[in-house]
């Protein structure tokens, strides 16, 4: 993989540098260690100036090019782990039980790191650039928190660019994608109210987890029968509890869901199909239901002009023949997406895979490939210099 040399110089500092944060995972919001770090290593570097505090635990690191030329862009990784416990078996595995960076944020983390550590080093470029490195990423919309803490009002930017680690990738090649590349998401929850009853005696009560079950099955017509079959829409049930006596219908059963669009419109329809469903199947049983659809992340679409930037610095780094175009979006999400409706940006994805014995993100024995972390540093750079050059 041709990558830039001084960066290979480092691989092991990154390395080390990965290891150390994936070793201790922190939730969004509560990345005060993981903060300390990228503070103190940016201090280290040379960096002009870190910002702390913007939506709690973010950092943003200033690197001031050789003149000023008013140009700037950001380079936005993001720091936070997941609920998961870890079954890697790893010696850097997670010391915090329940805790594991299972998807790659601390190879991201690490990337825009060895990344600041070169451009503050080199300044071989005009502007100025900003490594942003975000919370709560997985589940607490750290980059919302950014944009309304005023991200773009104190470090003006004409661009933002974010990247994520692409497991089923061969390493080191790059994926990119024109408009929607990560769905818009919303949490369901819904309680069905029946009448409790003893088993024996069905028939004098109203079973929620009958109704719970009918809502389930119908709640896939929305998507095979009220949209339009071209656009993507997903609805899915993925907790339902109930009861706790093997012998006794309870009184209330509750669900719980997501829903991912990239429409707005699909959004709305989506929205409408799950209210009026679970309100139509329950009192056909004689049950009664509430229904919360709570919308979370918008979908992260990237601009053209931006895009043809991030893959023109991703085949400087890696050869065109490395350089795929995404056939599909995926229906994960991602709360760069808050950025992106704010600021001209481009999300793209580095493979990681290894081959064999890969895991998927959001997997116990899910782990960073390290080899590509100089590829991932030097396409960072890459951009940079090429967006921001020497008059």
């Amino acid at each position: 993989m041709p990558i830039i040399n001084r960066i290979a110089d480092f691989h092991d500092d990154m390395t080390a540098w990965r290891q150390d944060i994936h070793a201790h995972p922190e939730l969004g919001l509560q990345e005060h260690r993981t903060s300390a770090l990228v503070q103190d290593l940016l201090r280290g570097f040379g960096v002009d100036d870190v910002v702390t505090g913007i939506a709690q635990t973010g950092v943003v690191g200033v690197i001031r090019g050789r003149t000023d030329t008013g140009r700037a862009i950001g380079l936005r990784a993001d720091m936070d782990a997941l609920p998961i416990t870890e079954e890697t078996g790893l010696p850097y595995a997670s010391q915090t039980p329940g805790l594991m960076h299972a998807c790659g944020h601390d190879g991201h983390t690490t990337m825009l790191l060895g990344a600041a550590r070169y451009l503050a080093e080199t300044r071989n470029f005009d502007g100025t650039v900003y490594v942003i490195f975000q919370p709560a990423e997985e589940n607490g919309g750290g980059g919302n928190l950014m944009v309304q803490e005023g991200l773009f009002e104190r470090f003006p930017m004409q661009q933002v660019f974010g990247m994520h680690n692409w497991p089923t990738l061969p390493a080191g090649t790059f994926a990119w994608r024109n408009g929607p590349v990560m769905a818009a998401t919303g949490s369901i929850e819904i309680t069905v109210t029946g009448r409790g009853a003893h088993g024996a005696r069905p028939n004098a009560g109203i079973d929620p987890i009958l109704v719970a079950a009918h809502i389930v099955t119908a709640l896939q017509s929305i998507v095979a029968r009220n949209m339009e079959p071209t656009e993507a829409g997903v609805v899915t049930i993925g907790h339902i509890s109930a009861g706790r006596a093997e012998n006794v219908i309870p009184e209330r059963a509750l669900m719980k869901g997501t829903a991912r669009w990239f429409l707005p419109e699909v959004g709305d329809l989506l929205e409408a199909g799950v209210d009026r469903i679970a309100h139509g199947v329950a009192a056909a049983f004689g049950a009664t239901v509430e229904v919360s659809f709570r919308r979370s992340y918008p979908a992260t679409i990237n601009d053209e002009a931006a895009t043809t930037m991030a893959r023109t610095a991703a085949t400087t780094v890696a050869g065109a023949a490395h350089v795929e175009h995404m056939m599909r979006p995926t229906m994960g999400a991602e709360d760069f997406s808050y950025m992106l409706n704010a600021k001209q940006g481009s999300y793209i994805m580095l493979g990681g895979g290894k081959g064999e014995d890969d895991y998927g993100v959001h997997h116990p024995r899910y782990n960073f490939n390290d080899e590509i972390l100089p590829v991932g540093a030097s396409y960072w750079v890459t951009l940079a210099e090429q967006l921001l050059p020497r008059a």
